[in-house]
């Protein structure tokens, strides 16, 4: 006879993990893909993997949704600030990870870490005028409001959602005190080439020399994918960029040159975007440590 606690471990057993939709649907989206070729084959792979990024950068999406939105609808004369229901927003979304098990405790701490870093850069860069927020806030420290340091978290959130979602391996990785010394040189660097020379494009090539074999290997329904870590990186950074000039457009912040009028945002800060993807994946590495490739 089936006992009672037989029967709900059982169930606690077979209980769908959050976020298995996701994975039905690019199992059907692949399904038989491995007897098709040509086009049709690729394009069903694409689908797949643009399901599963837009899954995995949830908590990013819907940040640059809010900016649109409150962008669009936020009344101009309301109570609470537009920044400050910006940041209750995230903070709720940030609750609802969690209870929903879409992010882990050690994966928080590691968000944490991203914005603890983010708002003491923003402290500066706003200090030396590379960017400002034109509204008022309540919840903010100096001229920074708060909901700035859950964009850098949403980046975070992206890279450790990609660890699990995908399954992220990789071969021929760089040691972890060579990725650590380049994300704090990387960090530094942000704030001292406004004092002293732009080591930036050296350090550059020094990524580049670090991870010149790296390859990323990536699971789509059943079969695994690779791409140039280098390639990644910089794909990342540009998907940031497009979602930077997203949040200028909305007027979240501006830079100098957008004050008079909104302008696409300088191809040059793709660089800086490369460079701060570089860290925050380093900084994601610290709970999610890269795996070999599966055979």
């Amino acid at each position: 006879m089936e006992l009672p606690a037989q029967r709900a471990a059982e169930r606690h057993a077979t209980k769908r993990q959050p976020g298995a939709w996701v994975e039905d649907v690019v199992s059907r989206l692949v399904r038989d893909n491995a007897r098709r070729s040509g086009p049709g084959a690729a394009w069903r792979v694409l689908v797949a993997f643009g399901v599963k990024q837009a899954w995995v950068c949830l908590f990013g999406g819907l940040m640059v949704a809010l900016l649109i939105a409150s962008h669009l609808g936020y009344p101009r004369d309301a109570a609470l600030p537009r920044y400050d229901a910006l940041t209750i927003a995230a903070v709720v979304i940030q609750i609802a990870l969690v209870a929903l098990r879409l992010e882990t405790w050690d994966e928080v701490a590691v968000i944490l870490m991203f914005h603890v870093a983010g708002t003491g850069m923003e402290l500066f860069k706003t200090a030396v005028g590379s960017w400002i927020y034109p509204e008022f806030a309540y919840l903010r420290i100096g001229g920074v409001p708060l909901f700035t340091g859950f964009m850098y978290a949403s980046v975070g959130s992206y890279i450790t959602r990609a660890c699990r979602g995908f399954d992220l391996r990789f071969a021929h990785h760089p040691p972890l005190a060579v990725t650590a010394a380049l994300s704090v040189a990387i960090y530094a660097n942000f704030f001292t080439h406004h004092y002293i020379v732009d080591l930036r494009y050296p350090i550059m090539a020094l990524i580049a020399l670090a991870f010149r074999r790296c390859t990323v290997y990536f699971t789509i329904g059943a079969a695994q994918h690779r791409m140039p870590m280098l390639l990644a990186f910089f794909l990342i950074a540009t998907f940031i960029w497009f979602a930077e000039n997203l949040g200028t457009y909305s007027q979240a912040w501006l830079y100098p040159n957008q004050m008079q009028g909104w302008s696409l945002v300088s191809f040059g800060k793709l660089g800086s975007w490369f460079m701060l993807t570089i860290m925050s994946y380093v900084m994601v590495t610290l709970v999610n440590r890269p795996r070999a490739p599966r055979h």
